[in-house]
């Protein structure tokens, strides 16, 4: 049995670091199409992804440096267009199908070789994000 989760946490955000913020905010802009929510010049950018927020930030800001493995998972509606849309030369690795334990999948690396996992939404995902639509949009 899974263990109760003692703080009520939820994830609302990661953050990588980076050598060239620059050459990461046009990875996360450009190819993978995440809307940049805020930045300071030289320090950090963060964009929107969904509930949650992916944060650059300039390798050596802050005081209290964590390690440098990372791994970005970002769910697609349809992992086949989303390749084709960020070019196919780009995907490192692929599993175009389930297996029923795992969703279709692909990775690819940002600039600073931190792998973006992209992952086929399942229709359990598609079926909760259409009755959450459903509602807002019969909303007074």
């Amino acid at each position: 049995m899974a263990e109760e989760n003692k703080l009520n946490a939820h994830l609302i955000g990661v953050e990588l670091y980076f050598e060239d913020l620059q050459a990461g905010k046009r990875f996360y802009n450009e190819t993978l199409g995440l809307e940049l929510l805020d930045e300071v010049g030289g320090h950090h950018a963060r964009f929107n992804a969904g509930p949650t927020f992916v944060c650059l930030e300039s390798k050596g800001s802050e005081s209290y440096p964590s390690r440098d493995k990372a791994v970005i998972f970002l769910e697609v509606s349809n992992l086949a267009d989303a390749v084709r849309s960020i070019a196919v030369e780009r995907i490192l690795e692929m599993t175009p199908y389930g297996d029923g334990r795992r969703r279709p999948w692909a990775v690819l690396h940002d600039p600073e070789g931190h792998n973006v996992v992209l992952l086929e939404a399942s229709l359990s995902t598609f079926a909760a994000q259409n009755a959450n639509s459903d509602t807002t949009a019969s909303a007074p």
